[in-house]
């Protein structure tokens, strides 16, 4: 596939253990990639991407499936948000739900676990609506089976500071997804990517949709 010249783009959706290796072969083979999250595993994979990538000199598109940025209600806060100075205070809560001990997610060597494999989601749309870039980060775990139950905070450059609680002990009939934004004397509430709650925002009105559209297709579109 890769020596294939009629393929311009590879849209990796395997195993997270996978991920470095494949994202490294498709740039190498001078090909476009787009790669569900995460994008790695590991710091060493980590570091070679960033070599690998800066040595792209074709300009090829390296793009993580972070969908949840592109979602029209987030990209509503996004233009708010971006047209203000003041540090933003960011809550955002995930009932994750159970998965099972024996899940390949749960496998540390294969999945990387929940918190690495899917919470990177919120770390990049925490870090998205910031606006800024992450100064620090910490991480308080649950004593639990799976170590899949934690609550992570954020520092960011400009003054911003974010929580991300990932829950793996609620209870299914509650959303799955929620965040609350502070800035400025101004609130901001998702409700699971479904509704918006605007709170002191001039000429900004609260919003619902028909139904949960977490941007997907908008984040294919733009890839």
């Amino acid at each position: 596939m890769l020596r294939d010249t009629d393929i311009d783009a590879v849209i990796v959706s395997t195993r997270h253990d996978s991920h470095g290796k494949f994202v490294l072969d498709t740039l190498a083979s001078g090909k476009h990639v787009f790669i569900e999250k995460p994008l790695c595993l590991t710091d060493e994979e980590l570091s070679a991407i960033q070599k690998a990538y800066a040595q792209n000199t074709e300009k090829r598109i390296l793009m993580v499936g972070f969908n949840r940025r592109f979602s029209p209600l987030v990209t509503d806060m996004h233009i708010c948000l971006s047209q203000v100075s003041a540090p933003k205070s960011m809550i955002m809560t995930v009932n994750a739900g159970t998965i099972p001990g024996d899940h390949w997610v749960q496998d540390r060597e294969i999945g990387g676990g929940r918190i690495l494999g899917e919470a990177c989601h919120f770390v990049d749309l925490l870090r998205h609506l910031a606006g800024a870039k992450i100064v620090d980060a910490d991480i308080k775990m649950m004593d639990s089976a799976h170590n899949d139950t934690a609550t992570l905070s954020l520092s960011f450059a400009d003054g911003s500071i974010g929580t991300i609680n990932y829950f793996a002990n609620g209870h299914r009939n509650v959303a799955k997804e929620k965040l609350d934004v502070y800035c400025d004397g101004r609130v901001f509430q998702l409700d699971n990517f479904r509704s918006l709650k605007a709170f002191g925002w001039s000429g900004v009105k609260s919003r619902k949709l028909w139904r949960q559209d977490k941007g997907q297709v908008a984040c294919t579109k733009a890839f």
